[in-house]
């Protein structure tokens, strides 16, 4: 369990300011918004500039400076942690600072806890440390894996597209030409990125798509086939069994949990392999 030892801070480094700390008694995340400056930890430097990001340690003693013509501004989280409810942190969070792409979502949640901390009830104490939380998970997830490329964030945005209304007359065509991409170079780029061919991603979007239409609404299966591109119902049904190894009614027999009452995984999971 997280605990916050002091209110969420933002400042504005003094133009004199420069930072040598005592060995810090807890933990401090850290998360340049504005400025430029320098940081020194464990004998390394780095350069501070707009949304680099680091939790440091107990123990650990940051030196740091700034440019007087451009004043660190800075959003900091003191907290700790018990160490019978979880593990200690340090092997979880990033060692050195990073850069935290998706700055929206870190001032967002900043904003939401430093608000929520200052209203002092026992709604506004949770939210603050829900959003440290999710804010360390952020930082984790962005230290563990290598940033999407300009193409992959289209690419995302694409299937994200498609997910989202299954039943549109989409085409690989015309994917590709939302990508700016050649037809092949769109379908290369998709396999890599979702693991699976564009023009098989989208019958599963249709097929999760109906199963979903078939366990919470009282759409025929004519109604839900048609509304989601297939002009012929029979079709359907063979697409739909084939991917789910059952036909719809049975579906809808048995609702959105198995017959046990436990609820039931995605169906298609052994389609997208």
């Amino acid at each position: 369990m997280l605990r916050l030892t002091a209110p969420p801070l933002y400042w504005r480094c003094e133009p004199g300011w420069s930072w040598s700390a005592l060995p810090l008694p807890d933990y401090l995340l850290w998360w340049v918004m504005d400025g430029a400056g320098q940081l020194t930890l464990r004998g390394r430097s780095w350069d501070l500039v707009p949304g680099t990001s680091i939790v440091f340690a107990p123990g650990d003693r940051p030196q740091a400076s700034h440019q007087r013509q451009r004043r660190l501004l800075v959003f900091g989280m003191h907290f700790t942690t018990r160490r019978e409810a979880q593990p200690d942190l340090r092997g979880l969070l990033p060692a050195r600072p990073r850069l935290v792409h998706d700055q929206g979502f870190l001032a967002a949640l900043a904003a939401r806890a430093e608000a929520g901390y200052r209203r002092a009830d026992a709604l506004g104490a949770r939210q603050s440390q829900l959003c440290l939380q999710q804010m360390l998970c952020l930082l984790h997830e962005e230290a563990s894996r290598a940033w999407p490329s300009w193409a992959d964030l289209i690419i995302d945005d694409i299937a994200r597209s498609v997910r989202q209304d299954p039943g549109q007359a989409w085409t690989v065509p015309q994917l590709a030409g939302l990508a700016s991409l050649s037809t092949p170079q769109f379908t290369r780029r998709f396999r890599g990125r979702t693991g699976m061919a564009p023009g098989h991603f989208i019958v599963l979007a249709r097929i999760e798509r109906a199963r979903q239409l078939l366990a919470e609404t009282a759409m025929t299966v004519s109604q839900i086939a048609r509304d989601l591109g297939y002009h012929d119902p029979a079709h359907f049904s063979r697409q739909y069994r084939r991917y789910t190894g059952h036909a719809p009614t049975a579906r809808r027999h048995r609702g959105p949990r198995d017959r046990g009452g436990q609820s039931r995984g995605p169906d298609l999971a052994v389609a997208t392999t």
